[in-house]
């Protein structure tokens, strides 16, 4: 992985077309606003796992979390997160017999990636671009998707814990320093005690929620 590819832009790319018009009519939007959306979800999305990985630990954890749980839906080629945009959707609406992944599993990332920050992640996320409590639901469809790229990148890329760690600091570095919708949402989550800087004291407390609270 280089450091001049941004994960978001290549997530980006393979959500054009089919993948975000179908998140779209799930969301009952227009496509344009769910680009707009998903645009200022996914920077959040990486830069708190980014934020997550940034201890050993952390990295480890997710390192083993991506390995275990989500090596199988691993997207394939272009067409791999359609597929999956698909098992989600179709879990969420229960016209596939109850083998999709469904919005619940989700949701169960969500608790992982933003711990007791999750209200405020989709609270700040849905003010952000208009779409109010739907911001959950983005979220959502987008964390397996997320979780399931990453698998994919370690698998192609032979990534370790480190490399994992570095690949999503560099991230969350991005989205910083890019700003934007995206960028502001994550330095306000970030930013916990309120000062305008990302210190000490918001690492350890946003930390003690980070990936089930292993601390």
């Amino acid at each position: 992985m280089n450091a001049s590819s941004s994960l978001v832009d290549e997530l980006m790319s393979q959500l054009q077309g089919a993948p975000m018009q179908q998140m779209a009519q799930q969301l009952g939007t227009d496509t344009e606003q769910t680009q707009s959306a998903v645009g200022a979800a996914l920077p959040l999305l990486l830069g708190a796992l980014g934020q997550n990985a940034a201890q050993p630990q952390g990295a480890a954890d997710l390192l083993g979390a991506l390995q275990r749980d989500h090596s199988a839906a691993a997207p394939q080629g272009l067409g791999g997160l359609g597929d999956l945009l698909g098992s989600v959707l179709g879990g969420a609406q229960g016209g596939n017999g109850g083998g999709g992944v469904g919005l619940g599993g989700g949701a169960d990332i969500l608790g992982h990636i933003f711990g007791g920050n999750q209200q405020r992640a989709e609270a700040g996320l849905g003010q952000a671009t208009g779409l109010g409590g739907n911001a959950g639901n983005l979220l959502q469809m987008l964390a397996p998707i997320v979780m399931a790229f990453l698998a994919s990148r370690v698998q192609s890329g032979g990534l370790d814990a480190g490399g994992l760690g570095q690949a999503l600091g560099q991230e969350r570095e991005r989205a910083q320093a890019q700003g934007g919708l995206g960028g502001g949402l994550l330095g306000s989550l970030l930013d916990q005690d309120g000062d305008g800087q990302v210190g000490m004291g918001d690492l350890f407390k946003i930390g003690g929620a980070l990936l089930g609270g292993r601390r």
